[in-house]
């Protein structure tokens, strides 16, 4: 979701008509996702990192995120659409927390589309979190394994966190900033030019026909070239 301030910029608007017209573009690929076959939806809306921005505008990014929010869960709810926030709480606004509880609450039975919002998030610091319980269970153990790591991970800080299939960055930027860094070992990759606020249905058809075009190996030999090989070393033989 990246973009936002220097959309507004660009348009002698301040930088929190950029986050509005962002929130906007929140609420159209919510709407269009499922009818993509999209199951699970990863938003980064406030990392860690954001903590050094002007204070005011922490404010109004933190407002409208309760605004959206107090107008936006009844809508998930109905669309089928399950809400969780990840990240940090222990230093998020008190009411914020509080929307944030009551919109998750409100939409825990949601199966048609599991929405994440990213907020106080940081992947280091989750993967630090998890490593520093996974040696405080197993410092006598055996040396822990990925999937102990895993399980850790999904235990803290992103919960119910699956493998990233497709990571899209928006606003031309071409990195991922401390953005699930773990479970998008095997991710596809997609830097688009457009801003946030301009992303929509059309951005998401064209990045999942991108997806679709590229082949997946996760470390094998392709199909074909994998019975190449096999009969070449038979020919040897």
């Amino acid at each position: 979701m990246d973009g936002n301030g220097r959309w507004a910029t660009r348009r002698r608007l301040p930088r929190v008509a950029g986050h509005r017209a962002g929130v906007a573009a929140v609420r159209r690929l919510v709407e269009h996702a499922p009818d993509l076959g999209i199951r699970r939806l990863t938003l980064y809306a406030f990392s860690s990192d954001n903590w050094r921005r002007p204070a005011s505008e922490v404010q109004s990014i933190f407002w409208l995120m309760r605004a959206y929010l107090r107008l936006e869960t009844q809508r998930l709810r109905q669309r089928g659409a399950r809400l969780h926030v990840i990240g940090r709480r222990d230093r998020l606004p008190k009411l914020l927390l509080k929307e944030i509880e009551q919109a998750e609450l409100a939409t825990a039975e949601g199966r048609r589309l599991h929405l994440r919002i990213a907020v106080d998030y940081s992947s280091r610091d989750a993967i630090t979190r998890a490593a520093a319980s996974v040696t405080t269970v197993c410092f006598e153990d055996p040396p822990p394994s990925i999937d102990l790591v895993r399980g850790m991970l999904m235990q803290g800080l992103t919960a119910d966190s699956g493998e990233v299939d497709l990571l899209i960055r928006t606003g031309g930027e071409k990195r991922l900033s401390d953005f699930l860094l773990w479970e998008s070992a095997y991710a596809e990759l997609l830097f688009i030019d457009r801003m946030w606020p301009d992303f929509d249905a059309t951005d998401l058809d064209a990045a999942l026909g991108e997806f679709s075009s590229r082949q997946r190996r996760f470390g094998r030999i392709p199909a074909a070239a994998s019975h190449s090989v096999a009969s070449s070393t038979g020919g040897a033989q």
